[in-house]
């Protein structure tokens, strides 16, 4: 019996041309899970307004971070794919597709045709489950799936926000950093818009999501809920760590506009440097690999923001990427569903 795991990650654009990150981004933000409008109204913002004028701007950033091998999610998304191949032994098969961009989710299925598996383990990449990316990735890999007349049986394992070795594997790149050096811990979680975590949250509740207290547990009313999710991640990780009451935060990145999650990661910094705060520790646990994100955003962008208002260091905490827990987390998830 050979079973065979799909690893699935957001993407990456080939290289850091204007015309490869043009074709990422046109890919990426006409997903009708991404940007969730009018199919025409997202058409044309899309197409004649954010990619003509966001594809060069973005270039120059990923050109920031590119290293002589490649992408840096990419390149950890491989390693992660080898590392648990190696783990799982000669009866398993694991293939890595993106949701956008290569290797593609159907190169990877067709891989695992190839190899004839009894049946497929597959695993997005994303510890907290959300519409834009979780359900995206389901619904393009069941997609492919379907072309696939006398498939094998597939199963999804859709978050792992709060699996144990998950949580390890981050407290395990933590205590790389001596915690007593630091005023501050921020948990910086990609922003969606508020409006994604409301319109998803009637399909499991008895209402829409208020974007309150209502996310502070999880429950099975909102055990789907990106915002509990997060929430859940750095709760498990605070009590982990004993970092005490009232030295950290939950904060959202990436915003587009003022319509997405609260509070702003960039805001938050912003105001500790402020309040006379010199060092700060960072952790991105909805990235599983160290990406743009991570490295520029958080690493360079914030700290600007942090020494212009009178604060010293922002330290980010390296992603999981290829690290032995990481590897170890994935494989017992993968084996008890099995």
């Amino acid at each position: 019996m050979k079973t065979g795991v799909l690893l699935i990650n957001l993407g990456t654009p080939d290289s850091p041309k204007t015309s490869d990150v043009r074709k990422y981004l046109i890919q990426f933000l006409n997903d009708p899970r991404v940007i969730d409008i009018n199919p025409i109204g997202r058409f044309l913002l899309v197409n004649g307004i954010i990619v003509p004028f966001r594809s060069s701007k973005s270039a120059k950033l990923y050109e920031k971070i590119w290293t002589k091998e490649g992408s840096p999610l990419l390149i950890n998304s491989i390693k992660q794919k080898e590392l648990l191949k190696k783990s799982l032994g000669s009866n398993f098969v694991v293939e890595l597709g993106m949701r956008y961009q290569s290797p593609s989710i159907e190169s990877a299925i067709n891989n695992l045709k190839a190899a004839n598996v009894d049946k497929i383990i597959a695993i997005p990449l994303y510890p907290q489950y959300a519409t834009s990316s979780t359900t995206s990735s389901i619904e393009e890999t069941q997609r492919i799936f379907k072309k696939w007349k006398n498939h094998p049986p597939l199963k999804f394992i859709n978050n792992f926000f709060d699996d144990k070795g998950f949580i390890n594997a981050c407290v395990d790149k933590a205590k790389k950093h001596n915690l007593d050096d630091y005023d501050y811990f921020i948990f910086s979680y990609h922003g969606l818009p508020e409006r994604q975590i409301t319109k998803a949250s009637k399909e499991f509740s008895d209402g829409s999501c208020k974007i309150g207290t209502c996310c502070d547990t999880i429950t099975d009313k909102n055990k789907l809920c990106y915002r509990a999710n997060c929430i859940a991640t750095t709760k498990a990780l605070v009590k982990q760590l004993n970092i005490p009451e009232g030295k950290y935060s939950t904060s959202y990145q990436s915003r587009l506009d003022d319509k997405w999650l609260k509070p702003y990661s960039d805001k938050v910094i912003e105001q500790l440097a402020k309040e006379g705060k010199k060092k700060v520790l960072v952790f991105s646990p909805a990235f599983v690999s160290d990406c743009l994100e991570t490295i520029y955003e958080i690493g360079t962008e914030y700290q600007e923001i942090f020494t212009e208002h009178g604060g010293e260091k922002v330290q980010l905490v390296e992603s999981l990427n290829d690290s032995p827990v990481w590897i170890d987390a994935l494989k017992n998830m993968v084996l008890a569903d099995h």
